[in-house]
């Protein structure tokens, strides 16, 4: 039996995926999770084989909740199953050791083959997502500016980033308001001539920040 742990803010969609799942003879759900946090402490506990992960979370959202129930339980398998192949998610979620990525809307059926995928460790990317992975690890730095522009603290920043953490979570970090951080990653993008989060990390990554 694939021992399957549910994690999403909202719980009519916890129901609907243990009722998607419920014919399947071959998984149980064992648990479900509101946050990131409770799903670390529920990994912890329960030892999942795969985890269902939504991103977009109260207290503590997907990415940083994968990361944390790697640490607990680093044979998981986590994937990310969400609204919408978000481009500023995308790389951050895989970097924090998510297998899959795919939608809320994808077939019953197709949900428990990625499931069952996930424990033989075979990844299942959403097309775009997917697509999104390609042009992003493969295009070259589009920066013009060199690190030697960048602040100290902007620096600090850029490498949270890289990290997949949130504006608030690198405030926290950082002993800083959110507001603070937002400005230095405009800054960022402005100095390095980028267009989001998610090229800002391939830049820290490209040029072996992190």
């Amino acid at each position: 039996m694939i021992r399957l742990l549910i994690v999403d803010d909202h719980k009519m969609v916890r129901e609907g995926l243990k009722i998607y799942l419920s014919t399947e003879p071959d998984i149980v759900v064992v648990g479900e999770a509101e946050n990131g946090e409770e799903a670390a402490r529920l990994t912890a506990e329960l030892k999942p084989d795969v985890i269902l992960m939504d991103l977009i979370m109260p207290r503590v959202d997907g990415i940083e909740g994968t990361k944390r129930c790697l640490e607990v339980h680093p044979g998981v398998r986590v994937i990310v199953l969400t609204s919408m192949p978000d481009d500023e998610l995308v790389v951050p979620a895989i970097r924090a050791g998510a297998l899959s990525y795919v939608l809320k809307d994808i077939a019953a059926d197709e949900l428990a083959e990625t499931i069952r995928k996930a424990v033989s460790g075979q990844p299942t990317l959403h097309p775009v997502a997917a697509q999104r992975m390609m042009q992003e690890l493969t295009a070259p730095p589009k920066a013009s500016a060199g690190v030697e522009e960048i602040t100290p603290r902007e620096l600090e920043v850029l490498k949270l980033i890289a990290q997949g953490l949130s504006n608030k979570e690198i405030g926290e970090r950082l002993f800083i308001g959110e507001r603070t951080v937002k400005t230095h990653v405009s800054h960022l993008l402005e100095k390095l001539q980028l267009q989001d989060r998610t090229q800002l990390a391939i830049y820290a990554l490209q040029n072996k920040l992190v």
